[in-house]
């Protein structure tokens, strides 16, 4: 059996995977991985990301460079130009990263679940009682970005961006076994809830939640990081425009993007629980 494949063996075992990736002094482990993955030495670089393939499916071949200054500077790779192309349908709200799909369905009133039988409530979430009457019995779609993906994601439509609040919390792992532990994991964990409004008026907001070893997420409308050291919760307000595809930050490493829309949107043929998608391609559309 090959490293690869023993250390796979061992973290599919979620005992053990609970424990090697929440049991421990989670926040220490996150601040000291934002430091360590900025350290600018080839070695360092070169050795941390011979370690990272060990444990992960890591591809590069899409990466802009070929040479990285860090850890950090693989983390949030850019990638060749053309490689993403977002649907240009406009009744089409694209996938705003490359991730895995995982719960998704009608919001039930406010409730949603992260998965089946574990809920969570919009207020949980959100902490904006005017954005949960918002999303009422609307539509949601929770996204995984694994850490081996690409970390950067985009504007899933023409979007106006009104507000940011950032709002502080923990960093549990986010992978399907920590759901499954955890309860209202999401509503834990630092997230930022990023209000928008579509060209046509209706609300969509997305919510980047953090997870351990995430230093930070870094977002271009409000032109900040938000990590730790943020207080929270804090409101940013900010009167952006984005074309639909435009890049709105990145992650630090994997996490998840909550997506929220009202209820007469539906669901693209290719939303199903564990499948890939690829930033730009469809996830909702809205009835023509």
């Amino acid at each position: 059996m090959t490293v690869k494949g023993l250390i796979a063996g061992l973290t599919q075992q979620e005992d053990l995977n609970f424990l090697l990736t929440n049991r421990i002094p989670r926040a220490a482990i996150t601040r000291f991985m934002g430091w360590f993955s900025k350290i600018e030495n080839p070695v360092i670089c070169a050795a941390s990301i011979a370690l990272w393939r060990l444990f992960s499916d890591l591809d590069l071949s899409e990466a802009k460079k070929t040479e990285f200054r860090s850890l950090h500077d693989c983390f949030t790779r850019e990638l060749k130009e053309g490689l993403r192309p977002f649907d240009p349908d406009p009744a089409i709200v694209a996938s705003p990263s490359d991730a895995i799909i995982g719960a998704h369905g009608a919001i039930a009133d406010t409730e949603l679940f992260q998965i089946k039988g574990a809920n969570y409530s919009l207020l949980d979430l959100l902490g904006l009682p005017e954005l949960v009457e918002t999303h009422r019995n609307g539509r949601f779609v929770t996204l995984r970005l694994t850490s081996s993906m690409y970390h950067r994601f985009h504007a899933p439509a023409d979007i106006d961006i009104k507000r940011v609040t950032f709002i502080a919390g923990d960093v549990w792992n986010v992978n399907p076994i920590a759901l499954k532990r955890v309860e209202k994991l999401f509503c834990k964990n630092e997230r930022a809830v990023i209000e928008t409004h579509l060209a046509s008026g209706e609300a969509l907001t997305l919510v980047p939640v953090a997870a351990i070893l995430v230093a930070s997420l870094r977002l271009h409308c409000i032109d900040r990081t938000l990590n730790a050291q943020t207080q929270g919760p804090t409101v940013f307000p900010c009167d952006v425009r984005s074309r639909k595809g435009d890049e709105l930050g990145w992650f630090e490493h994997g996490s998840t993007i909550i997506v929220l829309t009202p209820d007469r949107f539906e669901f693209s043929d290719n939303v199903r629980e564990g499948a890939a998608v690829k930033a730009g391609q469809p996830l909702l559309r809205k009835p023509r």
